[in-house]
């Protein structure tokens, strides 16, 4: 692609020109992966975000580049905003697969659903590196090996503001290494690149390792000038209340409510949130809030301006579309008029595409305070910007305190000029130091890596630690945090008969049916046990499950919760809350007095705590009772996933069991219309092969890997051929003839105790021609993708598990013994998140053929 293609095919892409850096940093991506910058320094306001334009554009000329663009920020807000700007890259490239780990395109599955398919990934560093580190926050045991594989294999990681997750930082370069120089290499190695608008300023070990910055044709740029010396009045204002919530509604209130203008105000603490819009309502105006303890939903819609339900408040802070944008970019919300005020926690800080007219705030960290000013004047297309900063005049001894006083020093050094040129000017090694201090970072190991990736163990092991403080290191001046979320099952699952009628473990019923970022809010876990002690004072009695990170599930009552030791049992947990306790605001924030969700016909002020059906973007579920007159209405063209049967009342054992049917929406291009009619087996398995065929077919994979990978596609299911199992699916005895790979949409599922027809298929194909004139090598990789092609095998099956009730207990057992010794070899041959990957390859796959099946069974036919 010429120079002149590329300006005008960025142009076409982003609506923008690039600027000198954006054409320099697109050389170096098309020179191949091996002329990647490590690390990108580039100023606020200045487009980093157009890397991945930068990237796809270059994928076209370069096609060694990685296949997969994974972009991770360390708040969700900024996660959204950049997915909807790649979102549009579609228009234009319709064959990019756009997914984000949170918020609108969450778990839309198009970066997994096809392995071969270019795609951009966007994710917070929980959703992203808990991912990498095989144990994604949300995921089933089930997709845990599949998102590590195709994170960590063929992609290049982003990771944009990177100053402010060093942990994280340090834990993609250890794994970055692992896979290249480890004991266990892997055959494609991500890369990672690091990008900030404000470097701690590292030392360089070499002239070759410098980081990628602005070129001397961008300082010559008419737009950077605007933008690096936009005009922003600086003035520090002395503390003189005991918090500054109050002496900040002040200055905001006394300098701009006649303005007309739009006012940013941040400050670091909920309670003074609290007595910034408490002033602000007294004064009666106009003002909404951006804070993190907001549920995901209400933040999204807060954010977006293409949601109807979205604020017109915030929609003043963001930039207009261009006059020649396309419709589907044309926000729906018209932004207020007059004097608007904005009130931030931290956010609001980092990368959110927002400029306001003027900013006030309190002191915080260096980069904190650099983040503020880049969401004012963010264009520099202002005069009259000023920020006014309230500062203590004394500072404690523990952190971050004095990292405040530092930087307190050097914006006294600016003398009121806060413009990004003048922060740049001041000296790097003072304001490295006026960093918010260092977390403990805390250091991996093979054997680490090793015993995350043993993802079928789901119960606590010795040696394989909680990964979230290896995400972000241990900030010992930080407080631990809860998270939150409203489900309807919480209050339905319930009693000593809870076994009896569940199908399957309450950990399973989450894997099928999980948690999505827009049911949950997060904040302090002693603020959100003091709203759980308020609630448990209205509602005695009420159940919870509480959830910790490997997924465990544990139903406490909300009265235990509420004791004085109950802080420790949430702490770095979720707790599920029944949806008819109350508890939620209309802003989507935790408050224990708040009653409980009110009915939807009031559509104005309607509160909806369980929010798990509720559609967002392409993804709809929905949990239905058998009685539900519409039933067959509300369901048609979805898929169930789950059915759960309920015990007769304990009056009347002959009356009809209730049932719950958990259905969730098929994409687009699955078949959904018929997502439920049976399918036989042996179409499901040619389906499968097919699918196989195409993706690999597409990929740089060694052929004797592809032929492996295409023969397990063949004999995966060869345990389905089982009376136990088709039992098991709820097959009817009128066609106690046909085997079956899929079941009908009424038939009803029973109970097969722990038999799981991978086993089954690892005893049937040992003797199968095909699988014997095999090599090791090749046999090895065929017995492992059937054996995990549900996740089991990584690294073993449980004793119930391998119990065939067609073959001898020895010939099981020599068989279950020899699938943990032939995953180490094939962790050793392959890598850690190389085997993920070839495993994921089948996965993605046989979920495509059971998606959209190319054929269903019809009664009428037979």
């Amino acid at each position: 692609m010429t120079e002149g293609k590329f300006k005008t095919s960025f142009e076409q892409l982003t609506g923008n020109p690039p600027f000198p850096w954006q054409a320099k940093l697109y050389e170096h991506f098309i020179a191949g992966p091996d002329s990647l910058p490590s690390r990108c320094d580039i100023p606020t306001g200045l487009g980093k975000t157009s890397v991945i334009a930068i990237w796809l554009l270059a994928r076209e000329v370069c096609p060694s580049l990685p296949r997969r663009l994974v972009y991770v920020v360390n708040r969700r807000t900024v996660v959204d905003q950049t997915t909807n700007e790649v979102e549009r890259y579609k228009v234009f490239r319709p064959d990019l697969a756009v997914s984000t780990l949170r918020g609108q395109f969450a778990d839309n599955r198009e970066w997994s659903a096809d392995p071969s398919r270019t795609a951009v990934i966007c994710g917070t560093v929980d959703m992203i590196g808990s991912r990498l580190l095989f144990s994604g926050y949300g995921v089933g045991f089930k997709g845990k090996p599949l998102h590590a594989g195709f994170l960590g294999q063929d992609s290049l990681i982003i990771h944009d503001e990177a100053h402010l997750e060093p942990a994280f930082q340090d834990l993609l370069m250890a794994i970055q290494k692992e896979q290249r120089e480890g004991r266990f290499p892997d055959r494609h190695p991500l890369r990672v690149m690091e990008l900030s608008a404000t470097s701690r300023g590292k030392e360089i070990a070499s002239e070759a390792a410098q980081p990628f910055r602005l070129t001397p044709a961008d300082h010559e740029n008419e737009v950077v000038k605007q933008r690096i010396h936009a005009s922003k009045k600086l003035h520090l204002i002395p503390q003189t209340e005991p918090k500054p919530g109050n002496q900040l509604a002040k200055i905001a209130i006394n300098k701009f409510k006649d303005s007309g203008k739009a006012v940013l105000i941040f400050t670091r603490t909920i309670d003074d949130v609290k007595a910034i819009v408490d002033a602000l309502d007294k004064a009666k105006l106009r003002y909404d809030q951006l804070i993190g303890p907001m549920r995901g939903l209400e933040r999204n819609r807060l954010t977006d301006p293409h949601d109807a339900k979205g604020s017109r408040i915030f929609a003043r802070f963001l930039a207009p579309p261009k006059a020649d944008a396309p419709e589907s970019e044309q926000s729906k919300i018209s932004p207020e008029e007059g004097t608007v005020y904005l009130v931030c926690t931290s956010a609001g800080e980092v990368g959110v595409n927002i400029s306001a007219d003027h900013l006030v705030c309190d002191l915080s960290t260096f980069e904190s305070m650099a983040q503020r000013f880049g969401r004012v004047n963010r264009f520099g297309l202002n005069d009259d910007t000023e920020i006014y900063i309230v500062h203590p005049t004394k500072f404690e001894d523990k952190a971050p305190d004095p990292q405040r006083k530092k930087t307190l020093a050097l914006l006294e050094e600016l003398s009121g000029d806060a413009s990004p040129d003048a922060l740049s000017r001041l000296d790097a090694k003072a304001r490295a130091e006026a960093f918010a201090p260092l977390p403990i970072i805390l250091a991996t190991s093979d054997i680490l890596f090793d015993a995350w990736s043993m993802t079928s163990i789901r119960d606590k092991m010795p040696g394989r630690p909680p990964v979230e403080p290896y995400l972000h290191g241990i900030r010992e001046y930080e407080p631990p945090e809860t998270q939150v979320a409203w489900r309807e099952e919480v209050g339905v699952i319930v009693g000593n008969r809870l076994k009896e009628y569940l199908p399957e473990d309450l950990e399973d019923l989450l894997d099928e049916y999980p948690l999505k970022p827009h049911e949950l809010l997060g904040d302090r876990s002693d603020r959100v046990h003091r709203e759980l002690v308020r609630l448990a004072e209205r509602f005695p009695g009420t159940p919870t499950w509480i959830i910790d990170e490997s997924g465990k599930v544990t139903p406490i009552p909300l009265d235990r919760l509420a004791e004085k030791s109950g802080k420790e049992l949430i702490e770095r947990k979720t707790v599920l809350l029944p949806h008819n306790v109350g508890g939620l605001t209309r802003q989507g924030m935790l408050d224990g007095s708040f009653p409980p969700e009110t009915k939807l016909n009031d559509q104005a002020n309607a509160i909806k705590n369980d929010v798990a059906d509720i559609m967002v973007g392409a993804s709809r579920r929905l949990r239905i009772w058998d009685g539900d007159p519409a039933f067959d209405l509300k369901t048609d063209g979805m898929r169930r996933i789950l059915r759960i049967d309920f015990p007769p009342p304990e009056d009347d054992e002959d009356a009809d069991r209730p049932s719950w049917h958990w259905f969730e929406q098929p994409l687009p291009k699955e078949n959904s219309k018929n997502a439920q009619q049976p399918v036989l087996l042996d179409v499901h398995v040619s389906d499968v092969v097919k699918h196989t065929r195409e993706i690999v077919g597409n990929l740089q994979l060694d052929d004797w890997i592809k032929k492996a990978i295409v023969l397990a596609a063949i004999l995966h299911d060869l345990g389905k051929k089982r009376e136990i199992w088709q039992h098991s699916i709820g097959r009817p005895a009128r066609l106690a003839d046909i085997w079956f790979g899929k079941s009908g949409r009424r038939w009803k599922p029973r109970d097969i105790s722990g038999y799981r027809h991978e086993f089954g298929s690892l005893i049937d194909l040992q003797s199968l021609p095909e699988f014997l004139s095999l090599d090791n090598d090749s046999k090895n990789l065929v017995l492992h993708l059937v054996a995990t092609h549900h996740g089991q095998g990584r690294p073993h099956f449980t004793p119930a598990q391998t119990v065939d009730p067609d073959f001898s207990t020895p010939s099981c057992e020599a068989i279950t013994v020899e699938v943990p010794c032939r995953f180490a070899r094939l962790q050793r041959k392959f890598g850690r998140w190389g085997l993920a990957y070839i495993e994921s390859l089948l996965r993605a796959a046989d979920w495509a053929a059971s998606a959209a099946p190319s054929e269903f069974f019809s009664e009428e036919a037979k």
